[in-house]
């Protein structure tokens, strides 16, 4: 990059937005205002702006809001001529339902990653052990650079773009790409899409800037009803049995929370032997319906005595709160932690918590 480019980059600062043509930016839509430092963002768009190879680090087990930041911003500097590579610690693969986000010739394996990264931009991971295999980088790296809307992020790391005002991590992806000039083009718009619409949950958690965003993204060509069908709407047929089975073994404690109810089952590893265990991520949306529970609680076995617990909220109660107690995190209506032993214990210390 020449020294003119990175100096309009900076001169630009990050409330303004350079349009990236027709199909990407609806005229007379305002631009989403930074709730961060301008110095974070700043400095974020310098690092990338200079940087000749960049690694980008989604979480283990990836949604869409993780991977899709990872090939946004992977798209938008290969566009640029950087070298690019986009992976996470566990699985080995793409979960089958983000394996139609555009750009997945960007990723590569764990063990395919270079051992010292000019510079490793992690996205969407609040903690150094969501990095999985991957987390020893942060060591070896030239630089690094976190970037997160997670409220537990324990801001590890060199440097930091965390607002957790902002609905996902696609949201500040976009102020990195309008930072660095990267017009917002289908493939680009459509992880961003796709990262936007399932933090929101459909967009019933979203704000207005949330919404103008995806009017912006829609406009760059994104499809909703075909990108979010294999990521929200798609099932093998053995999925049916498996919520038959595990839905009937629901529990209500309806005193729990100070009466404003937890409702919580457990899902063992041969309920879904046959399955994938993305296939389990929906239990808790199902289980949150719940009318007499303000909060929902999912526990799903993943090796012998261990356990990832999925939490869900609404009326204000902060289930980051209870997640970051039990060594976890995530968002006040939606969190999580692993927890090692029994799926009873487990509910035990989120009542306990719930009731303090």
């Amino acid at each position: 990059m020449t020294d003119a480019r990175i100096a309009s980059a900076r001169m630009r600062g990050p409330h303004t937005r350079r349009s990236a043509g027709p199909d990407s930016t609806r005229r007379g839509l305002r631009p989403v205002v930074p709730a961060v430092p301008h110095s974070d963002l700043d400095r974020a768009v310098d690092l990338l702006a200079t940087a000749s190879s960049v690694v980008l680090l989604a979480h283990v087990n990836p949604d869409a809001d993780a991977l899709g930041s990872a090939l946004a911003l992977g798209l938008g500097l290969r566009r640029r001529g950087v070298q690019v590579w986009v992976s996470f610690g566990e699985p080995r693969a793409v979960p089958e339902s983000l394996r139609e986000l555009p750009g997945q010739h960007l990723v590569v394996a764990a063990a395919d990653l270079p051992p010292q990264p000019d510079l490793l931009v992690t996205l969407d991971v609040g903690s150094t052990d969501r990095l999985g295999s991957t987390a020893a980088l942060l060591s070896t790296a030239r630089t690094s650079l976190v970037v997160d809307h997670h409220a537990s992020n324990t801001r590890f790391g060199q440097h930091h773009l965390i607002d957790t005002d902002a609905e996902a991590t696609v949201v500040l992806v976009t102020r990195l790409l309008d930072g660095l000039g990267i017009g917002i083009d289908r493939d680009i718009a459509a992880n961003l899409y796709a990262g936007l619409a399932t933090d929101t949950v459909a967009f019933r958690f979203a704000s207005a800037s949330a919404h103008l965003l995806a009017a912006r993204l829609l406009d760059a060509g994104v499809c909703p009803a075909e990108l979010m069908r294999p990521i929200t709407d798609t099932h093998p047929f053995g999925w049916l049995g498996m919520l038959s089975t595990v839905l009937g073994r629901a529990e209500l404690d309806r005193a729990a929370a100070h009466g404003a109810g937890l409702v919580h089952l457990a899902i063992e590893s041969r309920d879904w032997a046959h399955l994938r265990q993305e296939e389990l991520d929906p239990v808790i949306d199902i289980l949150r319906t719940s009318k007499e529970a303000a909060v929902a609680a999912v526990a799903k076995q993943t090796a012998p005595g261990e356990w990832q617990v999925s939490l869900r909220s609404r009326d204000g109660i902060d289930v980051a709160a209870v997640a970051g107690s039990l060594g976890g995190g995530g968002h006040p209506r939606a969190a999580g932690f692993t927890h090692h032993g029994e799926p009873a214990a487990a509910f035990a210390a989120i009542t306990e918590i719930l009731d303090r």
